[in-house]
């Protein structure tokens, strides 16, 4: 039976699993509360699994606004036919508040619901504020942010900003309270290493050379699990067998969730649903961030867990065999080392982003009694709908 409360709500996100993984929680923690979610977003996100049986998906167009001018018109017009179809989605579905998680399919989606005066909040999972969530910042209700500090974030908006963390997958949030797993002077030594959906080059080319130079009393513990390309796959592999070390390689792992709860170290990437799983099991981590990524909002992801000593940075540049040999050595020399970083890592952790997320969207256009914004532990700020209307006026 459906509750009295019932209200309908849609999500927004551009095609990338980091952007539609936060989305995929927030729409099951509303669903559980007894909501309806439709999602927007373009052909990628479609087709990415993971989503939810019962989410809807409508694929709008979005125009992807490029360094070449010339393309501009192009994408403005796509823009413009995706708020046209939205403003009919939302005629039909009536829904309380729309949601961003960035992309530019969120543009047209967030831009129809401002001029049809919908509710709408924005939800940064980098801790750095994305192209499409900084053209969008001034108009939406309320910004929900992953970090506690948000390069490229006004400071004319910090009043509408709740901090609540970035959600992780169910079977990843539910390692929480498991205990770090036993790591002894003589026990294995397990190694997680992943490079993204689609692996990382660097990674197969300096992991293996990097462990294969670590002292006899570690190298010989080893028990690596290694994401790759599939065109890396068969060298890594010989690389390893080259230097004696036990190690699964594969281009995907569908039971990530119980290999993370097995690691006593990760080593890969700094995106920002790596950092969040990192941090709700709580998993020390060498984190290695992509040089490429916009704005380098991946070196910005890393800050927190680096300052607090729950991971080591080392930029791709400077990313040797030496240099990796040389930071796992200072992780692993001693049990106690390792597990203490291992809690450092689990203290950044925001396990109840979901529930504090959907509480914050929850808060728009409820009845009276219901529009409290209940975001606040992990130090978000709590404030009345009274106070966000006002900033919507504003």
């Amino acid at each position: 039976m459906t509750p009295a409360s019932s209200r309908h709500f849609v999500l927004a996100a551009g095609g990338t699993g980091g952007h539609l993984t936060p989305a995929f929680a927030l729409a099951h923690e509303l669903e559980r509360r007894g909501h309806h979610v439709a999602l927007i977003t373009d052909e990628r996100g479609a087709a990415i699994p993971g989503k939810p049986d019962f989410l809807t998906a409508h694929v709008l167009p979005a125009g992807r606004f490029g360094k070449n001018p010339l393309g501009w018109p192009a994408a403005l017009s796509a823009v413009l036919d995706g708020r046209r179809m939205a403003r009919q989605l939302y005629a039909a579905f009536e829904p309380a508040a729309v949601v961003g998680f960035g992309g530019y399919p969120a543009l047209p989606a967030l831009l129809a619901a401002a001029g049809m005066d919908i509710p709408t909040v924005i939800h940064e999972q980098n801790a750095v504020l994305g192209r499409v969530n900084r053209l969008l910042a001034g108009r939406v209700d309320a910004i929900a942010t992953a970090y506690p500090d948000v390069d490229r974030l006004k400071p004319r908006y910090e009043d509408k900003v709740h901090l609540v963390g970035n959600p992780v997958r169910p079977g990843v949030l539910a390692l929480r309270d498991e205990p770090f797993p036993a790591f002894t002077e003589d026990g294995l030594f397990r190694v997680l290493v992943t490079g993204g959906s689609q692996g990382a080059r660097v990674l197969s080319e300096v992991v293996p050379d990097g462990l294969s130079m670590l002292a006899p009393a570690l190298r010989t513990r080893l028990q690596v699990t290694q994401q790759c390309r599939p065109e890396d796959l068969e060298a890594v592999r010989a690389r390893y067998a080259g230097h004696d070390i036990p190690a699964e390689l594969g281009t995907y792992f569908e039971d990530m969730a119980s290999r993370l709860a097995d690691a006593h170290l990760f080593i890969g990437r700094a995106g920002a649903s790596t950092i969040a799983e990192l941090t709700a099991v709580g998993r020390p981590a060498i984190l290695i961030p992509l040089p490429i990524a916009t704005d380098d909002h991946q070196a910005a992801n890393a800050r927190e867990l680096v300052k607090t000593g729950g991971a080591r940075s080392i930029r791709q540049h400077k990313f040797e065999a030496k240099e990796l040999a040389k930071q796992i050595q200072a992780l692993a020399q001693r049990p106690d080392t390792l597990a203490t970083a291992a809690h450092a890592a689990w203290n950044c952790g925001r396990p109840k982003a979901a529930k504090d997320l959907a509480d914050l969207v929850e808060s728009f256009g409820g009845d009276a009694m219901m529009d409290v914004i209940r975001v606040g532990g992990e130090g978000a700020k709590a404030q009345d709908r009274e106070a966000l209307a006002k900033d919507r006026a504003a």
